[in-house]
């Protein structure tokens, strides 16, 4: 199974940015840490971070020969970006919605998310781990 995962604006400062929240983790080591886990699994990964939504929109459509699943974490732009709920919408595998914080412990407008209804499976509040945990949810649907 070929799984994009996909981060969205600001998940290239992990490690940096609010480390109660968000961990003290780096992108690259997030990503080693994918990497990882996808080869023990048998699946084959392609990570990707950008802050720019047109790009991650560019991205999306890439995935609908490119990829047989999706993980998408797209930060901020999850509770407003309909542009990326558009692109992602006719993609034809499974989604798995990830976030490293409890989005819905947080304030009112990070508990929306435009990607309700699409995704198969929403993990959040579990750190770094909600990616690991995303791809036992797609290795389950294999």
């Amino acid at each position: 199974m070929r799984v994009h995962v996909l981060n969205g604006v600001n998940l290239d400062i992990l490690g940096q940015r609010d480390p109660e929240m968000y961990g003290d983790v780096s992108l690259q080591d997030l990503e080693t840490q994918i990497y990882g886990w996808a080869r023990d699994f048998g699946l084959q990964v392609r990570c990707r971070q950008t802050n720019h939504e047109g790009e991650y929109v560019e991205w999306l459509h890439d995935a609908y020969d490119g990829a047989d699943a999706l993980v998408l974490n797209p930060a901020a732009w999850t509770h407003y970006s309909w542009a990326i709920r558009d692109a992602v919408e006719p993609f034809p595998g499974p989604i798995v919605e990830v976030h490293i914080s409890n989005i819905d412990d947080r304030e009112e407008w990070r508990r929306q998310t435009v990607l309700s209804g699409l995704a198969h499976t929403r993990i959040i509040g579990r750190g770094i781990e909600g990616y690991r945990d995303a791809l036992e949810v797609l290795l389950g649907l294999r």
